[in-house]
């Protein structure tokens, strides 16, 4: 749980993308386009439905003439070339209409509890303008552009979960007609993206049939099907693993569990070997299309090739033989291989072994810590406990050093946003966030170890107040044990970047690219393939490039 560790890890079975696309196709989804009302200058708005067991959800996307001198990708932008509401059901013709007033607004507008999402996204519009002049011409692109950028589109928020009206979580899991569908976590925000993905697709043919007219062509599906959306996310995203340590464990825990599930296993064939070797090389091409002019990404981005080769290597070489086979690749990736080449290869050795980890995607929720409560029962001692358990390492962490105390987390005033300032050149603290876990719980130590042990921790907090959240922490450190980050979050040396890339890893997310240590573009279902040839064969190792 140190930030380098999770700043590495990659996509992998369990990551939510690839949950809901295998259940999509296993359940035969059925998808449909009711509505395409889009004008020749790019203008109008589009409906797709998904059709699952027992209800609809349908996108209500909405494509805008925004002017390149508008176009920004900062949470202070106002407008954008598309709009986007998941919609409960199948929307009426009121309900495009109300949507219509709301959606393009994104936060200045409101939607209801008949909406799962909200969402806006900007193009490429280096690419997108090649596509079209392309297409619009007669000719396919060119792959490598195509590669390179690897979107049409990059989404820069999808919000969902209750924000700005839209329904709450605890209502989804409360519809019994979609609790089950929707219960994966971020389940609506990922079929948003796929169905926006979608959406751009059909919006780029439908520029370059109306800028070519007879001479037009559709864009190849091949090529289509490489092109994912992007995505730009910045610190908005990062308190979440701090503040949702329950959710995070069970990500993490079921992670754990299938390498090791995978890595108990005392004999292999030949067909799962072969799998892994194959997608080592698929992964390989994925690595050189991953490209970063962030100097730390850069660093990583090297290692990883080399790390690549090396397991390349070792799998030509290692007999079949060998007992455990995974658990001896395991050990020699640790000795061997960057953290970053080790996380690839655990990811990769869990891809043959659908029916031993598979199922464990339905630990991943988080249904109990509405209902969690501070024990005040408990006495000094065994809170005590407790804190020397999950934050232990934090006490050799020198708490009066400039360094170790450099950033401050605040919320800004203007668009309500976290975001991280410098503790000792701004007048920041007395709008400082509780995302200091570390430094908190040390300080609670501190005056815990002042009380008498036999005394119960309700006397201790009506006397200390301010450490209720550290003592709720270290209490859920029992049924969330990967809850905690075991680095300090507020370190001078501290990058944002790593609680990003640990929560965009388990959303399925590839190509992560820092911008700076606080903001990334990623690339979300590449390769997927799309509603109408979605199916069996094709629902999970899309995130792999073919060679």
């Amino acid at each position: 749980m140190t930030l380098n560790r999770l700043g590495s890890l990659h996509q992998c079975r369990l990551s939510f993308m690839r949950q809901l696309t295998r259940r999509m196709a296993k359940e035969q989804w059925q998808f449909s386009r009711p509505h395409f009302n889009v004008n020749s200058q790019g203008v109008g708005y589009a409906v797709y439905t998904a059709s699952y067991p027992g209800g609809k959800a349908s996108l209500v996307a909405f494509a805008h003439e925004l002017p390149d001198e508008l176009r920004s990708d900062r949470v202070i932008a106002e407008q954008w070339d598309t709009t986007f509401a998941l919609f409960n059901g199948v929307p009426s013709v009121a309900d495009i209409e109300r949507l219509q007033q709301n959606v393009p607004l994104q936060e200045a507008g409101r939607i209801s509890e008949s909406e799962l999402t909200l969402s806006r996204a900007n193009r490429s519009v280096r690419l997108w303008n090649h596509v079209v002049d392309a297409l619009a011409s007669g000719q396919q692109p060119e792959a490598e552009a195509l590669h390179d950028v690897g979107y049409l589109m990059r989404t820069t928020a999808v919000y969902g979960s209750g924000k700005f009206g839209a329904a709450d979580r605890e209502q989804l899991n409360h519809n019994l007609e979609q609790s089950d569908v929707f219960k994966a976590p971020f389940a609506v925000e990922m079929l948003t993206v796929y169905l926006i993905r979608t959406f751009v697709r059909d919006l780029v043919n439908h520029a370059a049939q109306c800028k070519g007219g007879d001479n037009a062509i559709q864009l190849d599906a091949s090529l289509a099907r490489e092109l994912g959306i992007g995505n730009s996310t910045g610190l908005g995203m990062a308190p979440f693993l701090i503040n949702h340590p329950v959710l995070v464990n069970n990500w993490i825990v079921a992670r754990e569990e299938a390498i090791s599930r995978v890595r108990s296993l005392e004999h292999i064939d030949a067909t799962d070997r072969q799998c892994v070797f194959d997608l080592l090389e698929r992964m390989q091409l994925l690595t050189d299309r991953w490209q970063s002019n962030h100097p730390v990404q850069q660093t990583k981005l090297i290692a990883l090739k080399n790390d690549l080769n090396k397991a390349q290597s070792y799998l030509s070489k290692a007999s079949m033989d060998t007992t455990f086979f995974w658990n001896e690749l395991f050990n020699w990736c640790e000795e061997n291989l960057s953290t970053e080449g080790q996380e690839c290869i655990a990811s990769l050795m869990l891809e043959p072994y659908g029916e031993l980890v598979d199922g464990l995607s339905h630990c991943m929720d988080d249904p109990i810590s509405h209902t969690l409560r501070i024990d005040g029962t408990q006495t000094v001692q065994a809170v005590t406990s407790l804190l020397e358990t999950s934050f232990g390492w934090a006490k050799d962490v020198d708490w009066a050093s400039d360094e170790a105390n450099a950033r401050c987390w605040y919320v800004s005033e203007e668009k309500l946003e976290p975001r991280l300032g410098e503790r000792h050149e701004e007048p920041l603290e007395e709008y400082e966030q509780p995302l200091a876990p570390a430094r908190d719980a040390i300080t609670a130590l501190t005056d815990l170890n002042r009380w008498d042990d036999s005394k119960r921790i309700a006397e201790f907090l009506v006397a200390h107040p301010e450490h209720r959240r550290a003592v709720q922490r270290a209490q859920w450190h029992r049924i969330a044990p990967y809850g905690e980050i075991r680095d300090n979050t507020i370190d001078a040396a501290m990058l944002p970047i790593d609680l990003l890339r640990a929560k965009l890893s388990f959303f399925g997310a590839t190509r992560f690219d820092p911008r700076s240590d606080r903001w990334v573009r990623i690339c979300l279902y590449p390769g997927a393939p799309y509603p109408e040839e979605l199916n069996a064969n094709n629902a999970d190792h899309w995130i792999y490039p073919n060679v």
